[in-house]
Formats: C-alpha cells, structure tokens, sequence
C-alpha cells in the first residue's frame, strides 16, 4: 500500500465508479470539451499546418496530428516545503481503469498504450519556490485524449490525501512523538472517510520512518481504517454521561461493566466543568471496582476497570472549576497547561486520601499515576507546540479540523502539465513558459 511495503492498492479497495469517471462525471468541463475536439479531429485527419509552432526549426512537422498526438505530462504539487505524498495508488487506479475511447456505447480500453512512472504513496517531495525545479510525483506518456478528462479526479485525490498526511505528519513533530488520535470525521462529508484515514496511516508509517518512532494508528471510524485493515476505536461521549445525569464517574463503571476490556478506558471528564474533581470521583470508582475484583481473584473481570486515561475538552468559552476564576481568559480558558498541570497533580495525589492498607497503597499509587492524560479540544500544530514547550504533562492529542487546514502554510496543491510531445520518434519539450519536465529519483515504472 505504501513505500513502506512496496505493494500497491488497486480498485479491489477503491471501488470507483469508472462509467461515470469515463464519462467525465468528476471532471472539470473543460477537460470533457477538450477530449471531444481532439477525437473529432481525429476522426477527419485533422493536421497541424505548422504556421507559428513553438519548436526547434529542424523538427519534421509535416505529420502532426493534435488529435492523436502522444504527450508526456507529469503532475506535482508547488506546497512550500515537506510534501507526504499520498493518493497515488488511487490515481493510478482511474488511469488503469478510465483510460480510454467510446466507440458508440461501447468503452475500449487503451490503458495498457500508456508508459506510466509512479512514485510510491508515503514517499516525500520537497518543493523551494521554484516551478522550474518540482519533483514529479506522476509521469505519463500516451495518446493525450485518451486520459484528458482523469486530469480534474487525480490531482483531486493527491491533494486531498496529500494535505491530511502532510498535516498529519507536522502534527506529529510538534507532539514530540506523543500519540495523536484522528478525530477529523465529524468535520467533512462521511464519502471521504477512507481516504483520510489512509493518509493518516501513511503519515505515521512515515514519522516512524523518519524519527525512529513506534507509534502506531488510532482512527475513530471503521471507514477510515477501510484501505488498511484499521478499526475505528473510542470511549463515551458527552452524551453517555448526559444519560447517567451527569455522573461521570457512574457513566465510566457502566462502561468498563459492559464493553470489551481491550478498548481502553478513557473517561470524558469535563461535562460538568470540573476536570480535576471528577478525573479523582472517576479514578477512585474504577480503581475500588479493580480492588475488590482483585482481591477476589477475578484478575480477567478486574482488567474491564483498569483506567487508562481521562480526556479534557473544556469549551474554549469556559474556565474549569479547578481554576483560578479571576485568571486571564486567554490563559485559562478552554483546555490549557494550567488545567492539564491541575488534572494531573489531583490523579497523581488521590490514592494518598483513600485509606487503604500497606498492601494496596503502593499498587493504588502506581494506578494513579498510568491514567494518561488526553486532550482534545481546537488542538492544531501552534497549539500542541505552545503545550509542549511549557512541557504540559499530555500523554495524548486528539486533533480533529486542523488535519483539514488549507491555508497559508498549509495549503496544498497539485496540478498536472504537457512537458513534452511526440514529434516522429523524438520527445521533445513543450511545456509552459516556466515549465519543464523534470525528475525525481522515487519515480518506477508501473506499466
């Protein structure tokens, strides 16, 4: 599926709907106009007159023809800078598949006349300003009508996917390596869910890659773990604990009674704005439940009440109850260092108020101090980076709309250009002013 692999997706996992990208559903109207003028001219033997060509003189142009003619085009994105490339595999499938002619109703495939050079999702390509110097991502050489209108769906896919992974992988640096759950579903329409959820894979495969890390994936829906065999995975939401009235500490018991013991237990512990009381109320119910399992010899039902973290995701309107009232709301409001210093502090300190015998205090304290910490809650790159400087004791991000920002820094985008034509048995450059073709080593042969 990657680089990281050497294996690539095909349609099997994509599932496009060629009749109507052959048809030019998806594609700009222009590129549809084009294609049919070029067939139309093919059709009547249309050749170029070669009034005012803008080629070497000592070419032969006596035989050209724009409706047939063979073109080498190369696609890549102008994003300042680190570039995760992903949504290849997907490109490649509507070449393979939507590459071709009508002959009345009938679609003839002419896929396998195309060369195609491909670089490989996960690889990455840097761009410095110049346009005379980008890094291809895509190469194709072939009749230029037979693919003009997959123009318009295959840049689509390597920008979209392309924006999340790089996000995603940014993300990444500025967490210093923290876990970073992806939680960007409720922010775009349900259609897309799989293919965001493959460039988030693809990202932390390459973070690991770079930085010698071993994180691994945490998507929130089955769909985005579709392309990659991943699974959607959580704890409650604000609702389950508006069923139990508010009593989150209830809501978490329920929870860990009832579902399986290899979902972790992370309780939302801000519903009633009090991150740090109920983060202690929701520790001690689980770890009570955990002892007397435990002390019964029920090792397997007590693992269903071990806490694996609370997650803070105050309201950027509201300041925690645990916090100065008089503060400065640019600092306190909303999900801060001082409210993540203040949850911590209260979990590490609660087993000291338990009264448990000598036997389970040191096993109650070592409880306390392995419920991680997950906040969520408006959390881009500046704002991880601000937490991570004052050193904020987070275990976990969960980021969700900013894997989808497209602007400034972050805008991404692809676009394709005619480098070169097919002139007899030469290929010769025609690209745009400020254009040429151009290399990159990452680029292999496909078909």
């Amino acid at each position: 599926m990657s680089v990281f692999n050497h294996e690539r997706l095909t349609n099997e996992i994509f599932k496009l709907d060629f009749e109507r990208m052959r048809r030019g559903w998806y594609t700009d109207k222009y590129f549809v106009n084009i294609a049919n003028m070029l067939t139309r001219l093919a059709d009547t033997g249309y050749s170029y007159p070669s009034k005012n060509p803008h080629l070497q003189a000592n070419l032969d142009r006596s035989k050209v023809l724009p409706g047939d003619l063979k073109v080498e085009m190369q696609w890549f994105t102008r994003h300042p800078g680190k570039t995760v490339v992903v949504g290849v595999d997907k490109a490649l499938a509507m070449l393979k598949g939507c590459t071709g002619i009508w002959e009345g109703d009938q679609f003839k495939s002419t896929a396998d006349n195309l060369e195609v050079w491909a670089i490989q999702d996960g690889c990455v390509v840097n761009y410095h300003g110049n346009p005379m110097g980008v890094q291809p991502v895509l190469r194709v050489r072939g009749r230029y009508r037979d693919f003009a209108i997959l123009e318009t769906p295959t840049l689509g896919i390597l920008t979209r996917a392309s924006r999340v992974a790089t996000n995603v992988y940014e993300t990444l640096i500025a967490a210093n390596g923290k876990p970073v759950l992806f939680f960007p579903a409720r922010f775009d329409l349900h259609e897309v869910q799989a293919a965001d959820g493959y460039a988030y894979n693809i990202a932390i495969h390459r973070f690991n890659l770079d930085h010698s890390e071993k994180l691994g994936p945490f998507v929130s829906t089955d769909a985005q773990g579709d392309w990659w065999g991943g699974a959607g995975g959580g704890t409650v939401a604000h609702s389950l604990i508006a069923c139990f009235l508010g009593d989150t500490a209830e809501a978490m018991l329920a929870f860990a009674r009832l579902v399986d013991p290899g979902i972790s237990r992370i309780a939302l512990v801000d519903f009633n704005n009090d991150c740090v009381q109920d983060s202690i109320l929701t520790c001690k119910a689980m770890f009570d439940e955990y002892r007397q399992l435990m002390d019964a010899g029920k090792e397997s039902e007590a693992r269903h009440f071990i806490l694996s973290g609370v997650r803070l995701d105050t309201s950027a309107s509201l300041r925690d109850k645990a916090l100065d009232p008089t503060g400065d709301p640019l600092l306190d409001n909303g999900v801060t260092p001082r409210l993540v210093n203040a949850v911590r502090h209260g979990l590490d300190s609660a087993w000291k108020k338990w009264g448990l015998d000598p036997t389970w205090r040191k096993k109650a304290e070592e409880y306390c101090r392995n419920v991680k910490i997950v906040v969520s809650g408006g959390f881009n790159v500046e704002k991880i980076t601000r937490f991570e400087n004052l050193r904020a004791p987070v275990d976990i991000y969960a980021v969700g709309s900013a894997f989808f920002d497209n602007h400034g820094v972050t805008v991404m985008d692809f676009t394709a250009d005619i480098v070169k034509v097919k002139i007899g048995e030469e290929w010769v450059q025609i690209a745009k002013v400020g254009r040429q073709a151009n290399e990159n080593p990452d680029l292999e042969r496909v078909w």
